[in-house]
């Protein structure tokens, strides 16, 4: 097995409100129980990224973004920019999620730009890619990953500090979750994809495993080899199930 620390990332997307800090508060307590094992990150709305900015300092819980624009600044209404991650303390930043691709039609190219945008501004871009279920049906699962890693990777990041998130898209949400040997396959794959990207460089990078990860699935997820942590959506909400699933990282 690998010896990448283990990331957990927690993708709150388009839910909370301020009620939910007191979530992230016992997030936070409960990070130096996982710290030996697994580093955390929270990706709230950016309604509630100011506050809890201030309620993980310190905490060893990083903040990160669901998104940004790729220019630094500018008369985009509606967008945040890399840079105001950074300035605001985040280290990560989600680009690419299939939830971007599919409804607001982010293509490779486009992911790749926010990818360069978020090397710029000095943040750790989450690379996401994933296939359909049909896709998967047709066996074309492999081919697709691999064409959406190669060109959602910008040269500007390939030197730099970055993550792979894999979600096949139809088992986000749906309870439904690939077997430990398909994540295997891809997760394999993935890994040899980054070597012919970045070269030696790919040993360090992780790859994060997303779709229907809960505390019940998570240790044997979790323990797939080359699966570095997992980015987790719904069962981040809830503190209890969220350090639950990077407890299985142990």
């Amino acid at each position: 097995m690998n010896q990448r620390k283990k990331l957990v990332v927690g993708n709150w997307k388009m839910n909370g409100n301020k009620a939910s800090l007191a979530e992230a508060q016992t997030m936070a307590a409960g990070a130096a129980s996982v710290s030996p094992f697994a580093d955390l990150a929270i990706c709230p709305p950016a309604t509630l990224a100011g506050w809890l900015a201030d309620t993980l300092k310190d905490t060893g819980v990083a903040l990160g973004g669901q998104n940004c624009h790729t220019e630094a600044r500018g008369a985009f209404t509606g967008d945040i920019s890399a840079e105001m991650w950074a300035d605001l303390g985040a280290r990560y930043v989600i680009v690419g999620h299939s939830e971007r691709r599919e409804y607001h039609g982010e293509t490779d190219a486009i992911v790749a730009a926010k990818a360069a945008a978020a090397a710029r501004a000095g943040l750790e871009a989450i690379i996401c890619v994933g296939e359909s279920l049909g896709q998967r049906d047709a066996g074309e699962a492999l081919q697709v990953v691999g064409g959406q890693l190669a060109a959602s990777i910008p040269d500007a990041i390939a030197a730099k500090p970055f993550v792979v998130a894999y979600e096949p898209v139809w088992a986000i949400g749906t309870g439904r979750t690939p077997t430990a040997a398909q994540v295997a396959e891809m997760h394999a794959a993935i890994r040899d994809g980054l070597r012919a990207r970045i070269g030696k460089a790919a040993e360090t990078c992780k790859v994060l495993y997303g779709g229907s990860v809960k505390p019940e699935n998570a240790r044997e997820l979790m323990h797939v080899e080359n699966v570095d942590g997992a980015l987790v959506g719904g069962a981040s909400l809830k503190a209890a199930d969220f350090l639950a699933i990077a407890q299985a990282c142990s």
